[in-house]
């Protein structure tokens, strides 16, 4: 104990220093103008550094802002050109509209023309069938190939010459010749073995006929003869052919 109370009291004892007491807001507001200080040379260290590499804020400010600007332009006229491109495409979809509507008017007018020409070689055959009182004749007798394969049509038109005429109650026949594997053979429409009625006719003045039938592949037409029959009468009253055109 007395050692220790020697220790700490006598010459052996460590120093004892009094310093004054210095609040912390005092410390601080010391040390804050040396931190400004050394910001502020940071920072004209890093300005210098920045002009002497060649780098000015103040240019590349302005440069920006034109660089925004000229944007702002491009995005303008841009805008303006896609406005433009949208009113072109219109402007060809309406054009391509007015064609096409021209073209079907042509077109309507083109069949129009037809039908009348159609019609008007229709009545020079009903005046050039001047001939006896109820005189029957196939005019305009045409034979031509259909839309599908083996598929034929014939188009007629049967006049009944005279004033007074009765009118005609009958049937007609269609008869092909063909060529199959090197030999002439007729195929009657419609056909005699399938038990099919012969195709109706009842008319007075006139009457146009349509009628299709269809052949094998391997067969070749040659021409078909048209014959009509009046009721209870066995023989054909008129026979005409044609080829196939």
């Amino acid at each position: 104990m007395l050692r220790k109370a020697k220790r700490r009291f006598g010459i052996t004892a460590p120093r004892l220093a009094v310093r004054p007491h210095v609040a912390w807001y005092l410390r601080w507001g010391m040390m804050i103008p040396f931190l400004l200080a050394v910001l502020a040379l940071v920072w004209f260290a890093y300005n210098s550094g920045l002009e002497f590499a060649g780098f000015e804020r103040g240019a590349t400010r302005q440069e920006l802002d034109s660089l925004r600007a000229m944007v702002a332009q491009l995005s303008i006229e841009n805008a303006d050109l896609n406005r433009k491109v949208a009113q072109f495409e219109q402007q060809l979809q309406m054009d391509k509209g007015q064609s096409a509507e021209t073209a079907r008017q042509m077109k309507s007018l083109s069949d129009e023309n037809m039908k009348l020409q159609e019609d008007l070689n229709f009545f020079r055959d009903l005046t050039a069938a001047n001939g006896k009182e109820g005189e029957l004749a196939i005019h305009r007798l045409t034979l031509e190939r259909d839309r599908m394969p083996g598929e034929y049509r014939v188009r007629m038109l049967l006049v009944q010459s005279g004033v007074r005429v009765k009118e005609f109650a009958g049937s007609y026949q269609l008869i092909a010749t063909v060529l199959q594997g090197g030999k002439k053979t007729t195929r009657i429409f419609p056909s005699v073995n399938s038990g099919n009625e012969p195709f109706q006719l009842n008319f007075k003045y006139y009457v146009r006929l349509e009628k299709s039938f269809s052949l094998p592949q391997d067969v070749q037409l040659l021409n078909v003869e048209v014959r009509l029959y009046e009721h209870g009468v066995t023989e054909p009253r008129v026979r005409q052919s044609v080829n196939l055109g």
